[in-house]
């Protein structure tokens, strides 16, 4: 692998940085907002399963006590 100047290394990173396509502020929001949905229908997944879990595990340790 060739070494590369520090001049050279920036010149690279903007010419790459500049074939990014950047999202807009409102595709942005959009995402952030299906972020925010999904982290929360996932909690609540995990809060059902983890209380169903808890409740199981009490009800078979009640048999041994």
């Amino acid at each position: 692998m060739a070494k590369v100047t520090p001049g050279e290394f920036v010149r690279q990173v903007r010419q790459e940085t500049s074939k990014v396509t950047w999202p807009s502020r409102k595709e942005t929001a959009i995402t952030t907002g299906m972020v925010f949905f999904m982290v929360f229908l996932a909690a609540m997944f995990f809060l059902l399963v983890d209380q169903i879990l808890q409740l199981g595990v009490r009800e078979l340790l009640s048999f041994w006590s």
